[in-house]
């Protein structure tokens, strides 16, 4: 069963996208959304497998969402304005729907929706009890024009700039409106290690590990040096790692 949630603030048009839905036996509207805040308490809650996701809304448009969310789901979006599509498809979107719904597109689209084992358990309910991000999950990130979707397995350093975080991936260096401490809490210890208090690394990155004379350690992310304080090198000894 596909989980899906709609945000879009004309009620007319989530209730077109409904009906539409309804055509497909494996689709289950869980719930709508008329603007971000409310889309982004209901994701964060429920876990939906997709969101068809208006561009356009009064207050934050569907991007702005996006970049308030810990991790995405795959994402449809749906718009009247075309100028949007080809957005859409640069951030790496599942598809792209313009209104009003086209049934043949909208069947096109959901044909390229996977489920996530993750996120559902053996009776098919959403997992909540989850604290880390999982390697695999997507962030949404935005830089100017330029939006992406990457998973958390290829972020190979997080630099910390003040209330903002700088991510490492593919050749690019977008920031996010997320603090370090704040990623530490979400990322999986086992591959993301805080190697000061500017960085996160990505130990699957690590191309070797260099002993200072001031206790500390070099890492090599990447081709990127990373400075690891004493007190943190001790830390990364004491696990195992080294």
């Amino acid at each position: 069963m596909i989980r899906v949630i709609i945000v879009d603030d004309e009620r007319l048009a989530r209730s077109n996208l409904r009906r539409r839905l309804g055509e497909f036996p494996e689709v289950m509207v869980i719930g709508e959304a008329q603007n971000a805040d409310e889309a982004q308490e209901f994701i964060e809650a429920e876990q939906p497998d997709v969101v068809f996701l208006d561009v356009q809304m009064p207050g934050k448009t569907g991007f702005e969402l996006l970049e308030r969310l810990d991790s995405t789901p795959q994402v449809i979006f749906t718009t009247a304005y075309d100028e949007y599509a080809l957005k859409a498809f640069e951030v790496n979107a599942l598809d792209y729907l313009l209104k009003p719904i086209d049934p043949v597109r909208l069947a096109a689209a959901l044909a390229k929706v996977s489920i996530e084992p993750r996120h559902h358990n053996q009776n098919g309910e959403p997992l909540r009890s989850i604290d880390y991000l999982n390697p695999t999950e997507r962030v949404f990130v935005r830089d100017g024009d330029r939006c992406w979707f990457v998973q958390i397995k290829d972020i190979r350093l997080f630099e910390s700039e003040g209330s903002y975080a700088r991510l490492y991936f593919d050749g690019h260096k977008p920031l996010i409106f997320r603090s370090l401490n704040h990623l530490e809490e979400r990322l999986h210890p086992a591959q993301f290690f805080r190697a000061s208090r500017q960085h996160i690394v990505n130990l699957e990155y690590v191309e070797s590990i260099e002993p200072r004379l001031d206790g500390g350690l070099t890492m090599h992310v990447a081709g990127t040096p990373v400075s690891v304080s004493r007190r943190q090198a001790q830390r990364f000894k004491e696990s195992n790692t080294l």
